[in-house]
């Protein structure tokens, strides 16, 4: 499994440049499969050169070091974002908020959308709907990042939680995992969406952070298509709030992921247990 973490790791991150470290999967330790698949946010030129390896995150890697250590296992995180497009700046943003949950250790898993057949009864075989509810039920928490459009979420971003139900026989593939959110604008900020988003994440029984991020004219903050760096956010304030959300969804990740089963231990869920029970010994 390419979420455990082999205890040399562990002990080449000791030896690193505090400022600096990483606890991202190397090329050596990460599955070719799912690395192809899944991770499109990873770079090929200039890594260390790039602002993502350049932040402050001591706490939180700290954090995530001792998990690690600890636990011998990564914060599982599955990523969603709400547009086809071919530049898409919910995309755009998902990618770079994987980035830094992958410096900070996390197994991070972006799902493409394209494909995923509108919500109906009758395609729940469907290949991306099977692909969708598994990389659920495998997380340990999410993160929404969805454009708005006409005053709320899109319709790409809106089927991808229809096709994850609240239960599957005793499965709960979204309750008590941790969520974070995020939108982008085309136009000047709003909160619609990721307002949406909460209600959303509260109404699939997850844990969504207190902060969240929303970019304003998205397409003011990348470079022109064609031009250096045109897939990357560059320096502002909204990018430090991009910053500041996965590092907080990091941290309550870590403090509540071995609580998990807690979160789905309901006396109503253990009444209608004991009655079934009950009655099954009646019936015999």
């Amino acid at each position: 499994m390419c979420s455990s973490v082999p205890q040399q790791v562990i002990a080449d991150i000791r030896g690193k440049d505090a400022f600096h470290r990483s606890l991202a999967l190397s090329l050596n330790e990460d599955d070719s499969d799912i690395r192809q698949t899944y991770r499109p946010f990873i770079l090929s030129d200039n890594a260390a050169e790039d602002w993502v390896n350049n932040l402050e995150l001591t706490t939180a890697l700290d954090m995530a070091e001792h998990n690690l250590r600890d636990t011998n296992e990564r914060l599982k995180v599955l990523v969603l974002y709400g547009s086809l497009r071919r530049r898409s700046y919910s995309r755009l943003v998902a990618l770079e908020a994987s980035r830094i949950l992958f410096r900070l250790g996390c197994d991070v898993r972006v799902f493409n959308p394209e494909g995923l057949p509108v919500k109906n009864d009758n395609d729940t075989d469907h290949p991306k709907v099977r692909e969708l509810r598994e990389l659920s039920c495998w997380s340990d928490g999410h993160i929404w990042v969805s454009p708005e459009q006409h005053g709320n979420l899109t319709a790409v971003f809106k089927n991808q939680i229809d096709w994850i139900p609240l239960t599957t026989g005793s499965v709960r593939p979204t309750q008590g995992r941790t969520l974070a959110i995020a939108q982008v604008c085309g136009g000047s900020q709003s909160f619609n969406a990721v307002n949406s988003l909460r209600i959303l994440g509260r109404w699939m029984r997850m844990f969504t952070i207190p902060n969240q991020s929303s970019i304003p004219r998205a397409y003011t903050q990348f470079p022109d298509e064609g031009q250096p760096e045109d897939q990357r956010l560059m320096p502002s304030g909204n990018r430090d709030r991009l910053v500041d959300c996965m590092e907080e969804f990091v941290k309550y990740t870590i403090l509540m992921r071995p609580h998990i089963g807690l979160f789905g231990d309901r006396y109503s869920e253990r009444e209608d247990q004991r009655s079934k029970e009950a009655k099954m010994k009646t019936s015999t």
